[in-house]
């Protein structure tokens, strides 16, 4: 069957949806014909990329940003098939994924990764958590789970004007969320190929990686690899918010690794143990979803990526 497209128009800052007519000729150039589904609302792409993997459509590209992504690997995932291989050109604010991916970020490149035959797989995160409302849901995520300052400022940078661009807008976020975010005591129990252990510790935010960056091009885990089958769980401590905001630049540069907890695993339950800290927001894959408690695991090269 043709490629599916699964484009979401309000990504990069409602340019997608103004530029994709002209997207994509080229697209069908490189691809041969496409069928297409836009997203209308928030978790759509999930439903266009299930529906299309059911169908038996080989290939699901999705045309937006790293919750776009997410999301097209997740409806993969949840379909009832076997064999659906996923894309991405990316068109979203931060484009932190193609970075790990090492992803030209341009038309032609985006388009010729797909074209030449290369394929990985790529591990994913299956996760189980609480929505805002007390439900308990399942979902996947490709890139970078976190826990706290990471919620606040996606419910910020929602809001945010991003007429100075991606790094801009979540610079603002963060600063807004650094003032609003109260340190967390996080229970971790995790184990790495059934070996458990448990931490306690006291952080703003806590990252479970499993690709580099976040955040608008902040290199919080740069020894992340999401072929390895591990996570790299980050932690920014720091004894106050004032000595946090003068260290936390520092992401940006890899440097916060001098002094951050780092801990690896392929299970992980995150739990808060001080509710006045609370809620304890998640941010997945750029997006704000739910609060803790959270389970983790890391599911082996659970999808085929071209490119």
């Amino acid at each position: 069957m043709n490629p599916y497209l699964v484009v979401n128009p309000t990504s990069g800052g409602g340019r997608t949806g103004k530029t994709f007519p002209e997207m994509r000729k080229a697209i069908e150039r490189a691809l041969g014909t496409c069928d297409v589904g836009e997203t209308t609302r928030a978790g759509h792409a999930v439903e266009l990329a299930q529906a299309a993997a059911e169908k038996g459509h080989e290939l699901v590209v999705a045309v937006g940003g790293d919750g776009t992504f997410s999301d097209v690997v997740d409806g993969v995932l949840r379909a009832e098939s076997t064999g659906t291989e996923v894309a991405l050109i990316g068109q979203g604010t931060g484009g932190d994924f193609r970075k790990t991916l090492e992803l030209e970020h341009r038309l032609d490149g985006y388009l010729a990764a797909i074209t030449s035959g290369k394929k990985r797989g790529l591990d994913v995160g299956r996760f189980r958590y609480q929505t805002r409302a007390g439900e308990t849901r399942d979902r996947h995520f490709v890139n970078i789970l976190s826990c706290g300052l990471g919620g606040l400022v996606d419910q910020y940078v929602a809001g945010a004007s991003r007429m100075l661009g991606g790094t801009a807008a979540y610079f603002g976020a963060s600063v807004r969320g650094l003032l609003a975010v109260q340190k967390g005591r996080l229970r971790c129990e995790l184990s790495l190929a059934g070996k458990a252990e448990t931490h306690v510790l006291h952080t703003y935010v806590l990252a479970i990686c499993n690709g580099r960056f976040f955040g608008a091009g902040m290199h919080v885990a740069p020894m992340a690899d999401p072929t390895d089958g591990v996570f790299e769980v980050i932690a920014l401590e720091s004894t106050s918010k004032l000595a946090f905001a003068l260290t936390s630049g520092r992401i940006y540069s890899a440097k916060h690794m001098a002094t951050a907890t780092h801990l690896r695993c392929d299970k992980i339950r995150v739990t808060l143990e001080n509710e006045d800290a609370g809620p304890f927001l998640l941010d997945v894959d750029g997006e704000p979803l739910g609060a803790l408690p959270v389970d983790v695991e890391l599911i082996r090269s659970a999808v085929t990526l071209r490119g």
